[in-house]
């Protein structure tokens, strides 16, 4: 099940310097039979298995939340990424995607399963021994034995290596641990944890360790706004023996560890916020559909087919940039012979940035589709008889969730400047060009008539803004830059809408060139989401350029933010009605059949 045939291989961010053929994308659209067969195996067990057992779950039933798990087991969809010789099913990472995507309709049920999956199966596959990986990995892609993640401590949140648990070397080659771990996901019932502790109170290392270990224990359920059907408690350790062999990685390197594998829960965690979106809107829909005021249904009314229009083109940007990061992670693993392990912690490694993006776009589309989901219910979103209420509820925490939306956006434009520096990325030369682009007279824009030509051309500005404003701040503050966060954060802000338009404007293409039965659609979502990020671009590019200079500078470079960003507005009305008509029409998000 490849996608390497139709994902362009890109080394991480260097979409930002350069032109990327549509037809190398992957999408949604290319989904194989097999990707579909597993979605619609997610999807249905969803459906007939969890969503009747909410109420359960709810009352913290973690019995029914191990049997759901190891149901999930029996149908492979634990083992994803997980080695045939150790039980799992060894697919691609698009297939991860679209099993995360339909599991995202239990969002509680969702936390346990990326707990297991991402969490705890990623960590020993990628840096476990060949006994830890037999140790453990059958167990857990069946379900048999239940994972856990503790890397945050109540005064090490983001600043995870700022971390006060303990391990102490014992003469015979064991640990002993002390300390508290907050915020854990499946802690209630879980067997194995991931514990990041400093070995002699320096050195930051990973160790699994087991419930059974004397000294392990957990706290009581926090008392939570959502999810209250995922089990988040403490962890203590007390004294607790731990054999050498339970090392997990290296000692002394436990953040290659803790960062890897946040960056795949990351890209995970945006593959569940889409899911969660795309649900959403069908719900959305239909709530409208049947929905009569004034004599008539509101899905009729100008002001409830904008809110579906916008749902429907957010989610689509994000979607189209989750796919694109998919087929490029599954180009990358092509090229090894191992397709787990060392592949799979390379590319975590080279789309670090990308993973990023799709946690931030990801969680704030899903807000923003959720809010205006209440909205369209009415007073019935208010209440516990309609989902819109608990959906609503139980996404708050993915702003929080693999580190908060505010420490990704520090990392992303952190990850591409610390790129460049280094050499890996072209960024400073493309800069400097673009200083002397800037000085010269400005040439004209796109005049061929290609499908979305001119959106493509606005894109090619965005990136222009983007390594106009990175330019600036580099020449501003130096090796200073990081104490800059607002800075950084609209620069951010600039990468990802940039990233997001581009998908959408490259998968639009690809439909139309494909002859796809659905293109004049893809081109209105495309059309109105650049329309959209133009706006938002220009923003953040003043903002910053406001923050960094003043006087003759900052009217020299805001004259050059025009020149470059020369986006006419477009009727954006009629494409979101067509849209909503659309997506109306066939009773659920538009770009899934």
């Amino acid at each position: 099940m490849s996608t390497a045939a139709t994902a362009q291989t890109h080394k991480g961010g260097t979409w930002l310097l350069e032109e990327t053929d549509a037809a190398a994308v992957f999408s949604v659209e290319r989904l194989s039979d097999e990707h579909r067969l597993m979605a619609q195996t997610a999807r249905e067990f969803v459906m007939n298995e969890v969503l009747p057992q909410l109420d359960r779950l709810e009352q913290k039933d973690w019995t029914l939340a191990r049997d759901l798990l190891r149901r999930c087991g029996e149908l492979g969809l634990l083992g994803t990424d997980a080695p045939e010789r150790y039980g799992g099913v060894e697919l691609d990472k698009v297939s991860a995607v679209v099993v995360a995507e339909s599991i995202a309709r239990s969002s509680g049920f969702a936390s346990a399963f990326g707990a297991q999956t991402g969490l705890t199966i990623v960590p020993i596959l990628c840096f476990g021994t060949e006994g830890q990986k037999r140790e453990y990995l059958p167990k857990l892609v069946t379900g048999e034995m239940v994972g856990a993640y503790a890397l945050s401590e109540s005064g090490a949140g983001s600043d995870a290596l700022g971390a006060k648990a303990r391990a102490t070397r014992q003469p015979d080659g064991s640990y002993t641990l002390n300390g508290e771990k907050m915020w854990i996901t499946n802690g209630g019932f879980a067997d194995l944890f991931v514990v990041f502790a400093k070995v002699d109170g320096k050195q930051f290392t990973a160790f699994l360790v087991e419930r059974a270990f004397p000294g392990v224990t957990t706290g009581k359920e926090e008392h939570k706004m959502g999810l209250l059907g995922s089990s988040t408690t403490p962890l203590i350790l007390q004294e607790t023996r731990v054999p050498a062999e339970n090392v997990l990685g290296e000692v002394g390197k436990g953040h290659k560890v803790a960062f890897n594998v946040l960056n795949y829960g990351r890209f995970k965690l945006g593959a569940f916020c889409t899911g969660g979106g795309v649900g959403a809107i069908g719900e959305a829909v239909q709530y409208a559909k049947q929905r009569k005021q004034f004599g008539q249904p509101i899905a009729t009314f100008g002001a409830i087919k904008q809110k579906i229009a916008l749902m429907t083109v957010y989610a689509y940007g994000v979607e189209s940039a989750l796919y694109r990061t998919a087929g490029m992670i599954d180009a990358m693993m092509s090229d090894w012979d191992d397709k787990s392990g060392s592949a799979m912690l390379a590319s975590l490694e080279e789309f670090a940035i990308e993973s990023s993006i799709a946690k931030v776009a990801g969680s704030e589309m899903l807000d923003f589709v959720l809010d205006e989901n209440v909205q369209i219910h009415g007073g019935n979103g208010y209440v516990r008889d309609y989902p819109a209420e608990r959906h609503y509820r139980d996404a708050r925490v993915f702003r929080i969730f693999e580190g908060t939306n505010e420490i990704n956006r520090l990392l992303i434009p952190g990850m591409l400047i610390r790129r460049a520096v280094k050499g890996d990325l072209p960024l400073i030369p493309a800069a400097k060009r673009l200083q002397e682009e800037i000085l010269s007279p400005s040439s004209a824009g796109p005049t061929g008539d290609a499908p979305l030509e001119e959106q493509r051309g606005h894109v090619a500005a965005f990136k222009k803004v983007a390594l106009m404003i990175a330019g600036t701040a580099m020449q501003t503050y130096g090796e200073k830059l990081a104490d800059e966060q607002e800075i950084l954060i609209a620069l951010a802000d600039i990468v990802i809408d940039t990233f997001l338009a581009e998908s959408a404007v490259l998968r639009a293409i690809a439909t139309v060139e494909r002859g796809d039965r659905q293109a004049d659609l893809h081109i209105d979502a495309a059309r109105v989401f650049v329309n959209d990020a133009a706006a938002r671009v220009d923003a953040s590019a003043k903002q910053a350029l406001a923050a960094m200079t003043e006087g003759d500078t900052l009217r020299t470079l805001v004259a050059a933010l025009r020149r470059i960003l020369k986006v006419m507005p477009i009727n954006t009305v009629a494409l979101q009605r067509r849209l909503a008509d659309a997506t109306i029409a066939q009773g659920t998000y538009v770009f899934r059949s």
